[in-house]
């Protein structure tokens, strides 16, 4: 068997899931500039698509993103397309032989599998697509349970299942490369976690916001509201390091009522760590903390090289920071006297991504990403609602929807600047930085519209199901 390394570059196929479909261009997007390649599509690339062909990439370079995708279901070398059986033949046969025969020899093992999108096939009829293909020289031998290579005539039958077209709009044939990593949506569900909460991420979308973020091993990945840490586990899988904070005590320390059904209080051993424990991943583990995301204990440095979180908002989760309406008088040491007992207050959103830009411009390193979710209340939402800042540069806006009046928005920030070339960071009452374009309309209409009218949907996708 030929090395992969020997062969020139070719086309390949992505067959991708058709679930959180805003999130899997930026995703694949992403695990290609960790490997440094750009995004190379061919003509006939549609987004919504379940396929695309790829140019410009390497064998190796297929298997690097598909160890890391939870979008992609499965890669392909392309070895031949068209709209009709008939194309499909004409393609094939001016595939290059040397191409092929690495994977055609007496000596191999193969199987060739049917795949139909959007429509079932009969086995009789898969039968036949297989028979259909004789004109193919395979000299091997058929190997059901373990073949040495596996190809795939995929048949696209379109994305309307209320009109299943007769015919095909697109077949695919190639040689299987690798699978993506669907299975850890499944291996880390929230359903049988260790520690959990009301809105622990859910496990897939956790992953996804790890790979916008381009995180990769030994990096040094933070949550500002780490909450039950789904952020810090997917992190960690990807053998990044991993910490955060929270203002939550309960939450950080794992005491309190717990949020499984019929279990009233959470047990000693119910922690953050004790979820990395549960995966594997525990030495990727640096620490939580108690602290407040609007009074953060960092020094002034670069230190992290992705922010990934989930700001609280809605019910489940109140916006509460420290503080007093009232009037402090801090002595001239700037400390509080012993006797201090800090009091919580509303934290609003629009200053909580305020804190959280002005955090990011400070924290990151240069290239440097923050993903976060924003909440968003459909009928007034449009971009100049997304807070922008100087130093950092928006990569991808995705929408998740979660009710007909309400969604959240994964947004993508990569830092570009250092802040001490613009004098220093800007503030809250600054005039220079205003996060929203009219950011009090958005809040009047986030907090009557989302949290008063369509509350029951708030946060929908991270409900965790005990």
């Amino acid at each position: 068997m030929a090395t992969t390394n020997s062969r020139p570059r070719l086309q390949y196929l992505l067959h991708l899931a058709q679930d959180n479909l805003d999130f899997r261009l930026p995703e694949i997007k992403a695990l290609l500039a960790l490997r440094g390649k750009p995004f190379q599509p061919n003509e006939n690339f549609k987004e919504k698509s379940p396929f695309w062909c790829l140019d410009g990439l390497s064998e190796e370079d297929v298997r690097g993103i598909m160890a890391r995708s939870v979008c992609a279901k499965s890669a392909f070398e392309l070895w031949g397309h068209g709209k009709t059986h008939s194309e499909l033949r004409t393609s094939l046969l001016n595939y290059p032989s040397e191409n092929m025969s690495p994977f055609m020899h007496k000596d191999s093992t193969y199987r060739i599998n049917v795949y139909t999108f959007n429509k079932t096939l009969e086995f009789s009829d898969r039968i036949k697509r297989i028979d259909a293909l004789e004109y193919l020289p395979f000299d091997g031998a058929v190997s059901l349970k373990s073949p040495q290579h596996i190809f795939c005539l995929m048949e696209d039958y379109g994305t309307d299942p209320n009109n299943i077209p007769e015919n095909p709009d697109y077949i695919y044939f190639g040689r299987w490369i690798a699978d993506g990593q669907r299975e850890l949506i499944r291996s880390h569900s929230v359903k049988n976690r260790h520690f959990i909460g009301n809105t622990s991420m859910d496990a897939g979308l956790s992953f996804i916001m790890a790979n916008h973020a381009k995180v990769k091993e030994n990096d040094l990945v933070f949550d500002p509201f780490v909450g039950t840490g789904s952020l810090l586990v997917a992190c960690s899988q990807f053998r990044a390091y991993v910490c955060g904070t929270d203002i939550d005590y309960n939450t950080i320390h794992g005491k309190g009522r717990s949020s499984r059904k019929n279990q009233k209080w959470r047990g000693p051993d119910e922690n953050i760590r004790a979820n990395l424990r549960q995966y594997g991943t525990e030495k990727m583990y640096v620490d939580v903390m108690v602290s407040d995301a609007s009074k953060h204990v960092w020094r002034a440095a670069a230190l992290f090289d992705a922010i990934i979180t989930d700001p609280p908002y809605g019910i489940r989760e109140s916006t509460r920071r420290t503080g007093s309406h009232k009037d402090v008088t801090r002595p001239p040491d700037s400390n509080y006297v012993e006797s201090h007992v800090p009091v919580s207050q509303a934290y609003h959103l629009s200053d909580i991504f305020t804190d959280l830009l002005n955090f990011s411009a400070q924290h990151l390193v240069i290239g440097g990403r923050l993903v976060y979710w924003l909440p968003v209340y459909i009928p007034e939402y449009c971009e100049e609602m997304v807070p922008l800042h100087p130093c950092l540069r928006i990569i991808s806006n995705c929408e998740q929807t979660l009710s007909s009046h309400t969604s959240r928005r994964l947004i993508t920030m990569e830092k570009i600047k250092e802040p001490e070339e613009l004098d220093g960071l800007f503030h809250r009452a600054d005039p220079r930085f205003s996060p929203y374009q009219g950011h009090n309309a958005f809040r009047e209409k986030y907090f009557s519209g989302v949290n008063k009218r369509c509350i029951k949907d708030d946060n929908k996708s991270n409900v965790n199901g005990e």
